[in-house]
Order: structure tokens, then sequence, then C-alpha cells
């Protein structure tokens, strides 16, 4: 029986993290804004490539907003994964919606696109749709984008544990109309606690910013004409978001199993590899989980059928 637990990830410091927030402190803001916040979404604007960025207190607020943001309400139903943690589906049950528990496929352990085909079919087309990257592992997203593109159905993106996941080129948490990360002790990097909304329209990310911070009207009294949260992220918090931000990929490299020798040696075998490409009957290239399984079962049972 094994007796040492394996973590999703474990905090450790890069070593710059005390600097932003000795800033913070130096410059007074002790409060949720400010020099440290504001750089912190841009830290991650940048390394996404796409999308707006709002630093929150939690991955579950960004949910939460999500689900605002998608128009979810009361006898809404919202498809979503059952292999997942909770706070997947509770932003849902807030707004008085319906979560659609679908089951996982085995190659990726997310959310099945034929079981989301079948679950239109007899529920009807859903409000939205929460697709989660489990462990970090980028679900089918091509096959559920495509469903969601069809149907009208706006999609969610829950990559709280999937910051510096790559799809096909393209970063995670960026496919979605909203993508959610999440930076609490067991993330890839860490705020202590915190996360992050990612709007593919600059608008929604606006209003999720008013959100997050009461729904305040921008007057000199207080007025609100809509509901709101105290979701903004900590100046404190995102100073250590910043120095975690230095290190993700040295992170994301290592992940603690291979050396920066094994990683080189990795890569002087695949251009050996490369170089003899011409010499080989048969070429895989394995960019497609799905079509680079399909390709050599293919193959062999052609080869078989010629036998």
């Amino acid at each position: 029986m094994m007796s040492e637990r394996i973590y999703l990830a474990s905090p450790h410091m890069g070593g710059s993290e005390r600097r932003y927030v000795d800033l913070a402190f130096d410059t007074n803001w002790i409060a949720p804004l400010g020099a440290n916040v504001t750089g912190f979404e841009q830290d991650l604007q940048q390394y996404l490539g796409a999308g707006y960025v709002t630093a929150l207190s939690a991955g579950t607020a960004a949910l939460h907003l999500a689900v605002r943001l998608a128009g979810v309400q009361r006898g809404d139903r919202v498809f979503c994964q059952s292999l997942t943690f909770s706070a997947s589906a509770n932003p849902i049950v807030y707004e008085g919606g319906e979560p659609v528990f679908l089951d996982s496929e085995s190659d990726t352990w997310n959310l099945d696109p034929e079981t989301v085909e079948a679950a239109i079919a007899r529920f009807g087309v859903p409000k939205a749709l929460i697709a989660v990257h489990l462990y970090g592992m980028p679900g089918k997203l091509d096959a559920i984008r495509s469903l969601c593109d069809a149907h009208g159905i706006l999609l969610i993106e829950d990559a709280a544990e999937a910051l510096g996941s790559v799809y096909h080129g393209q970063k995670c948490g960026t496919f979605g109309h909203y993508g959610v990360l999440s930076f609490n002790g067991n993330k890839i990097i860490t705020t202590s606690g915190g996360g992050a909304l990612v709007c593919r329209d600059e608008a929604d990310a606006q209003h999720a910013l008013k959100m997050a911070t009461q729904a305040r009207e921008p007057v000199a009294w207080y007025e609100h004409t809509e509901l709101g949260y105290n979701y903004r992220m900590s100046n404190i918090c995102a100073g250590i978001g910043r120095g975690q931000m230095e290190v993700l990929e040295q992170r994301l490299r290592g992940r603690g199993t291979e050396t920066d020798d094994v990683v080189d040696m990795r890569m002087r075998t695949a251009l050996v590899e490369l170089s003899q490409k011409m010499e080989y009957d048969y070429r895989l290239v394995n960019d497609d989980l799905d079509e680079a399984t399909r390709q050599p079962v293919a193959y062999v049972n052609e080869i078989a059928e010629q036998q």
C-alpha cells in the first residue's frame, strides 16, 4: 500500500514574490486593487495570448461570474461533467440553475462529446456548458466547441488546473466564451488563494470587474442597479502571483519529474529521428489524440486484411 501522497501540485516560491509583496506594503496598497493586481492581470493576459483577464479571490468566484455573464437563471439547465470538483457545478446552483452531470470519456477523463450530443437530444439545448480540463489534461475541445457552436451554447472552460496546458497550439482557458483559472495552493502556481476570469469580449470583462467590486455604479454616492460581490483579488495575493508567473515555465518544464538534461536528451533524440523521417514506411504526428489513435489502428487493420 502506498503511504506517500501524490499532490496535484505543491506550493513552492520562486524567490521574487517577496519583492512584489514588499512593494504593496511600501506603497501602502493593502487593498483589492493596486499595481500588483493590474500587473498580474497583464502578465496572465500576455502569457495566454488572448482574452481579457480579471483577477479574483478564487477560481469558484470566477466560475460564478462566468455563470452570471452567461445569463443562467432559475430553471436553466447547464451541462457539466461528473468527474470534477464540486466547485465546477456549485455556481450553477447559486443562480438557481439545474446542473446536468454528464459522463467523461476514457482518453482524457473529461467531458465526452458523444454524451453531450445525446444529452442535447434528451434534454434540449442547455443555457451553457462547463468543460473541465481535469488535472491539467485538455479535453476534446474541437468536438465540444463544434457542438456548442452548432447549437448556440455558451462554453465556459474550467481551466482551474490547466494554466500552461496547450491544445493544438492554443493555451487552455482561451477556447470558451469564458475561461476560469485557479491559484489555490494545489495549483501549478499559487497566490495563496485566488483565481481569474478570462473573457473573450472586453465588455464582458468590464462587467465582470463591476460585479466583482459590489457592482457599484460610477457615481459619487452609493448606487447599485444589480447584485454584486466582493470577489476582487488582494494586492498582496497578486504580488505573490506576479512572482509565481516568473517561474511558471520552469514549473511546467520540470513538474518535479525531469531535469533539464533529460529534456535536452529527448530533444536531441527527436532531432535525429526527424532527420531520418524519409526512411520510415509510416509516419505518425501526435498533435491530435483521436487522430493519433485512429491512424495506427487503421494501418494495422489494413495490413491484416492484405495478409
